[in-house]
């Protein structure tokens, strides 16, 4: 596999961290180069193992090691944190690593895919760490985080913009979409703001009271 731009946004700042977890594996790596820390859990280090990246970049393999034949571990021993707590995902205890290190941006891959509750518990661990992580998943479809109650993102024109209360959003105003809210609500268990597309080349977001995801996607049209 090789080394390349996603194509999706990344932030363009570093002090930042590339985590991997065990989703489906990315068909690209970003530069690692970009980054001031790389960390996978060990379900995530047998696909980068296996696609060839540099696992040299590596700072940290952080998991219970459950999944790992012991041969791997004797040549990047010095990497391995054991993180044996079974109440907590190995998501959750490598954000809580990366934390400890103090870092605030985190760029994730392999958080979709394969088992579905996992990508939902994905989402749950992110909730959970959203006000001390500006955490942003990618994959091969779109970038998807939680954004703050007051919000504008650029360079979306003609890209799917889907919006996902968390589970529940209220009096949600938004510019630049083509099926703009005003002053709407939004629930798990009525309406949801999936499938809309940019219309513009920037999108805000304003609401008063609840927890939203937003979903950017490659181009719509």
């Amino acid at each position: 596999m090789k080394l390349k731009n996603t194509g999706i946004r990344m932030t363009d700042h570093k002090n930042k961290v590339l985590l991997f977890i065990n989703g489906d594996a990315p068909k690209y790596f970003p530069n690692p180069e970009n980054y001031d820390l790389i960390a996978c859990t060990d379900g995530a280090f047998h696909y980068l193992k296996n696609l060839g990246f540099p696992l040299d970049k590596l700072d940290f393999i952080s998991g219970d090691f459950d999944s790992h034949s012991g041969s791997d571990e004797n040549v990047y021993d010095d990497k391995f944190i054991y993180t044996p707590d079974q109440d907590k995902t190995d998501f959750h205890k490598a954000l809580e690593i990366i934390v400890q290190k103090g870092f605030a941006t985190v760029d994730v891959f392999g958080g979709s895919g394969g088992e579905q509750d996992h990508f939902l518990g994905n989402l749950t661990v992110a909730f959970g760490f959203k006000d001390q992580l500006n955490i942003i998943f990618y994959d091969e479809f779109s970038e998807y985080y939680f954004v703050p109650k007051n919000f504008t993102v650029k360079g979306v024109k003609d890209k799917m913009v889907s919006l996902y209360p968390f589970p529940t959003v209220e009096n949600i105003t938004t510019k630049g979409l083509n099926w703009p809210l005003i002053n709407g609500n939004l629930s798990i268990t009525s309406r949801i703001g999936t499938r809309n597309f940019a219309v513009e080349n920037e999108v805000s977001i304003e609401y008063e009271k609840g927890d939203l995801l937003i979903f950017i996607g490659k181009n719509y049209l």
